[in-house]
């Protein structure tokens, strides 16, 4: 599982010209899977994600976590996170999840949010053509894949 975290101070998903959910403070995160990946790699990524302290204290340091600030998370199902470009100029997605294994991961990653944090979850809609409006807050802009811990 890889994702891209950045932080906003808002972001909005539109599909078919009319916006489908919106967000304030929080985390536009960007999540692609692999056919390996499972539920602890969900576990994992969400507790890490949740747990990132990357929101500013009284004193302007990077200290707080998202839980902290009571922030929103806009989360949009990727698969190009998991492009080659190793041979030639146009990207391979071998190392995607397939569709119907992709869509399972999807809907639990959104499921295992929601466990934590009910309200503050927005999704995408898996499959569609998505535009992905955000202010990015910083910037931060974070990546973070599951098999390498980091």
């Amino acid at each position: 599982m890889r994702v891209i975290i950045q932080r906003v101070s808002s972001a909005s998903v539109t599909i078919d010209s009319k916006v489908y959910r919106k967000i304030n403070a929080g985390f536009l995160v960007l999540v692609g899977f692999t056919q390996d990946d499972a539920q602890d790699d969900i576990n994992w990524l969400v507790q890490k994600i949740i747990n990132l302290r990357v929101f500013p204290d009284q004193n302007g340091q990077m200290n707080q976590s998202i839980t902290d600030v009571q922030g929103d998370i806009l989360l949009i199902s990727q698969f190009t996170l998991y492009a080659s470009t190793k041979k030639g100029n146009r990207p391979s997605f071998i190392h995607a999840a397939k569709p119907d294994l992709a869509i399972h991961l999807y809907k639990q990653t959104v499921h295992t949010f929601n466990q934590i944090m009910p309200t503050n979850i927005k999704s995408g809609k898996f499959g569609a053509d998505m535009k992905i409006s955000l202010v990015n807050d910083g910037p931060v802009t974070i990546s973070i894949d599951s098999k390498r811990k980091e």
